[in-house]
């Protein structure tokens, strides 16, 4: 993919200092400026497009939640702060990920792919129409599995319990496992049991997100993640 383009804006120099280092650890980033205060940031959009933003909160004039609540049309992003109160608020604002400082490299990494994964969701690749396949071990045979077909994963322990348009099939292997073989932006994790195939989402109800004559739960734990997605993207089945 190509790098995400990425304003920094704090009015601390060294917090400035730390996140560019941060950045640089990170390839598919790439930081086109730094920002001391809003009234820069503005400016520097103007300028040259950028795709994300790492965002301080408290700044002198305009702070970071008020430059969100003043404008729709913004870039991706990521609230940097060494206050925890403003989290809540911030997440109600559609922010990418909140970061408390000090940041650890961890916890940015985790960030920024999430970003990632963000902006690919709207790529014209990401949106076509899913292709491929997985072959799963299911009793004494291997079955081949075209994902286009895939409503969804459940955990059933060490076996997955896959749910197609047309049937179900138990296969050996882990949740853990088959995350790692499904192309990125396609599926979703609303429970620890359940990943859900994006395109058959038809609706989001309270708790249970409806899914073909399906109705699944959807944890606390996952839902902001589940929301952020239908935000982007318009989740009604063609």
């Amino acid at each position: 993919m190509k790098h995400l383009t990425c304003l920094i804006v704090d009015d601390e120099p060294i917090a400035r200092k730390v996140i560019r280092e941060l950045a640089n650890q990170v390839p598919f980033l790439e930081v086109r400026d730094q920002c001391e205060n809003i009234t820069r940031l503005e400016v520097a959009l103007r300028q040259d497009p950028i795709d994300l933003i790492f965002l301080d909160i408290e700044m002198p004039k305009r702070s970071g939640l008020e430059y969100l609540r003043s404008t729709t049309h913004k870039p991706m992003v990521i609230l940097t702060t060494a206050f925890p109160n403003y989290a809540l608020e911030g997440y109600e604002l559609d922010v990418i990920d909140y970061l408390l400082k000090p940041i650890a490299f961890s916890r940015f990494l985790k960030a920024v792919h999430k970003a990632k994964e963000y902006y690919e969701l709207g790529s014209p690749s990401i949106q076509a129409e899913l292709t491929g396949f997985l072959f799963v071990r299911s009793d004494k045979r291997i079955e081949k599995i075209l994902l286009k077909d895939v409503l969804y994963f459940e955990a059933l322990g060490n076996y997955v319990k896959i749910h197609t348009t047309t049937k179900y099939i138990i296969a050996y292997l882990t949740m853990k496992g088959l995350e790692s073989q499904l192309p990125m932006g396609h599926f979703i994790k609303i429970h620890q049991s359940f990943l859900v195939a994006i395109a058959w989402i038809d609706a989001l109800e309270g708790n249970m997100v409806k899914l073909a004559d399906r109705e699944l739960p959807v944890s606390r734990t996952y839902r902001l993640d589940l929301l952020k997605r239908i935000e982007e993207r318009m989740l009604k089945r063609q």
